[in-house]
Parts: C-alpha cells; sequence; structure tokens
C-alpha cells in the first residue's frame, strides 16, 4: 500500500479521513493518532488538500481537516481503505437505505479503546466539536448500560487530545428508542446535526 501511494504517512492519513466521515481533526491531533511527525503529516495534508481528497476549514483559530465526500474518486477510497462499499441508492419504489452516509459505524480503533472499558455501549455517535457542528446538544452521546464515572473518564481523555470541554450525555437503550418514536426534541436535535456514528450496535441511529 505504501509503495502504491508513495508515503506511509499519506496511507494513514487516507485510513484515518476515510474511517471517519464528517469528522474534522487538526494537525497535532492528527500526529498523535497517526504517529507520524508534524511536518510530514503537514506535507501530505497538503497534498491531498490540493487533490480535492480532503477539504479545510478554520474555527477557533484552529485548521480543521475533513475528507471530502464529493470527490470523484471518495468510494473507491473508501472501499479500498475501509472495505465499506458506497452506499446504495434508494430503490424505484420509494424506500430509503436503512442508513444515512452519515450513520456508518466508524473503524477509528484509538476511540474504540477509550471506550472499551466503559460498559456495554450499544451506541456512540459524536457531533459538535468533532463535526464542527453548533446546533448539536452534545459533542459526545452515549447509548447503552455503561458506569457513569468511566464515561467520564473516557470523555477525558477526548477533552485532552481536542483541548477543549466536551458536552455529552448518557442515555439507557430504551429511553433512546423512545425519545426517537416519540421525536424528542433532544433527539431530534442531534439527528439535524452533522455527526459521526462511531458504534451503532442495533440502528439505534438509523433515521425513522
Amino acid at each position: 500500500m505504501e509503495s502504491l501511494f508513495g508515503s506511509k504517512t499519506r496511507v494513514k492519513l487516507l485510513r484515518m479521513f476515510m474511517s471517519n466521515p464528517n469528522r474534522s481533526f487538526y494537525v497535532r491531533e492528527i500526529t498523535r493518532k497517526i504517529e507520524e511527525q508534524i511536518n510530514s503529516v503537514r506535507r501530505e495534508l497538503a497534498n491531498l488538500l490540493s487533490l480535492g481528497v480532503i477539504t479545510s476549514d478554520s474555527t477557533d483559530n484552529k485548521l480543521y481537516y475533513e475528507v471530502n465526500q464529493k470527490y470523484e474518486h471518495h468510494d473507491a477510497l473508501k472501499l479500498l481503505f475501509t472495505g465499506e462499499k458506497p452506499k446504495t441508492q434508494p430503490k424505484a419504489d420509494g424506500k430509503k437505505t436503512k442508513k444515512a452516509a452519515t450513520q456508518k459505524e466508524s473503524s477509528d480503533m484509538v476511540d474504540q479503546d477509550i471506550w472499551s472499558k466503559v460498559g456495554n455501549v450499544s451506541g456512540l455517535l459524536y457531533s459538535g466539536v468533532f463535526t464542527l457542528d453548533s446546533i448539536s446538544p452534545v459533542d459526545v452521546m452515549v447509548v447503552g448500560d455503561v458506569t457513569t464515572s468511566r464515561v467520564e473518564a473516557a470523555v477525558a481523555e477526548l477533552e485532552k487530545e481536542k483541548n477543549k470541554e466536551l458536552k455529552y450525555a448518557v442515555m439507557a437503550v430504551d429511553e433512546w428508542v423512545y425519545r426517537r418514536q416519540v421525536k424528542d426534541k433532544f433527539y431530534v436535535q442531534i439527528m439535524s446535526a452533522k455527526n459521526q456514528v462511531v458504534k451503532d450496535n442495533s440502528e439505534l441511529f438509523a433515521r425513522l
């Protein structure tokens, strides 16, 4: 793979971006995640940006990078680096697919490790700070049978990574399902915002 793409850093970046749709990263966060030197990361980010593979946006005096899902070869790269096929188009009878593009489970193993000790996580969603969307009421939504203190510890790890205080919510599966059924305001706000589904065992984040 490195020989094909010409750089180990580029391969790591492509894998990270393709595995995290809608999620934005700043340079130093990226260097920690892929464990590469910052100069190499900056150089490859510039290359990917010039090709249109990723986009950039400045927020709070930081430059954030995100995969460009409109890039003409995005689907091919996503399949290559994640094994995930492009989303299917709606059927002729008008039925919608079960999950939207923003609701694919992520293969970001760094974050999976952070959450592996909190309990039985049925659903995990990032929004707000992670996706640069200010309309979301939370940055992290955790659904499942989890230990609150361990969730707090996991959020603290992410706060160190982001260097920013994060808003989060914890909810049992039954309560989340009920809120989804009645289209509760909190549920609607979260699902209307730009988000990245990190884990979803039971299509908890699938739109009705």
